[in-house]
């Protein structure tokens, strides 16, 4: 039984980052997927991978893990690019390498 610590990016189809500020722990998978045979649909017997905790920090999310004797492993979240400042006049400016068409 070992589990996975980290925060979640960012949505790649918005610019917002809602649901990013927090960790997750999530567990990982025990058993392997099957594919039930009367619908068709993917299963497992272990419920743990339905579950996911989240913690304000990390510390918290260790000290869990910890506390509970949950192996597990930590991912650092990459480091964000600063934000580009761009005003919507800069579409038409003169020097463009390419000139702007629709």
């Amino acid at each position: 039984m070992s589990a996975r610590i980290y925060k979640p990016a960012r949505n790649a189809m918005q610019s917002g980052t809602a649901k990013t500020r927090r960790w997750v722990l999530e567990h990982e998978l025990a058993e392997a997927r099957r594919i039930e045979p009367l619908m068709g649909w993917t299963s497992s017997g272990d419920t743990r991978q339905q579950v996911r905790l989240f913690f304000d920090t990390k510390e918290e999310a260790i000290a869990y893990a910890t506390r509970e004797g949950i192996a597990y492993r930590v991912e650092e979240p990459k480091p964000e690019a600063p934000p580009r400042a761009m005003a919507y006049a800069d579409n038409f400016r003169a020097g463009l390498p390419e000139p702007w068409t629709h």
